[in-house]
């Protein structure tokens, strides 16, 4: 009998697996089991940013802005669209913009949604430094930001809800659900 995880990868065919979702809802950190139990390549898309740009993300914000940040995230997706068998933890704005999208799309997109309460208790206890919350109120910040992206989060092929489950344990659930996203390849007829 066939491992489940290898039918799985085999069915998969080498699409990526794009992991979006709010700062603080774990991409990276699921996204490291998640490769690891598919035998898939990992990348950190914000490192890739990081490392292309020679600073960090808070300092291509204060250079850059914003828009300069998202500029370069564009190409850094488009960059990684073009390599295969890979799970990708995007920056929690990657589905702002509609090019990243035609990009993701190439392969898998599963949206992380963690519960509102607990994502706050993640940042709060996060030291990352993340520009869009260096404001007075980060609490309404993040409501504001998660009211808006929520409709384009919404867009992605898969959705995981998580309240407190370790990463591991969201892997699973991930590799769990995959199946139903992929149909199997049409059987070939005998001549």
């Amino acid at each position: 009998m066939l491992d489940p995880v290898l039918s799985l990868r085999q069915r998969l065919g080498g699409r990526n697996l794009y992991l979006v979702g709010m700062m603080g809802s774990g991409k990276t950190s699921t996204g490291r089991p998640l490769a690891q139990r598919l035998q898939y390549g990992f990348v950190d898309a914000d490192a890739v940013i990081e490392q292309a740009a020679g600073c960090t993300i808070p300092d291509i914000f204060t250079r850059d802005g914003e828009s300069g940040f998202r500029s370069l995230e564009t190409q850094v997706l488009n960059a990684i669209s073009q390599r295969h068998s890979l799970v990708v933890a995007t920056g929690g704005g990657a589905v702002t913009r509609p090019e990243n999208w035609g990009a993701m799309h190439q392969g898998i997109v599963i949206w992380l949604d963690v519960k509102h309460q607990e994502l706050l208790r993640r940042l709060e206890q996060d030291d990352t430094p993340r520009p869009l919350l260096q404001e007075q109120e980060p609490a309404m910040v993040l409501n504001r930001l998660l009211t808006a992206r929520r409709p384009m989060y919404a867009e992605a092929d898969l959705t995981v809800v998580i309240d407190a489950e370790p990463p591991d344990e969201v892997a699973d659930g991930i590799l769990k659900l995959l199946p139903t996203l992929i149909q199997d390849p049409p059987k070939q007829r005998p001549d």
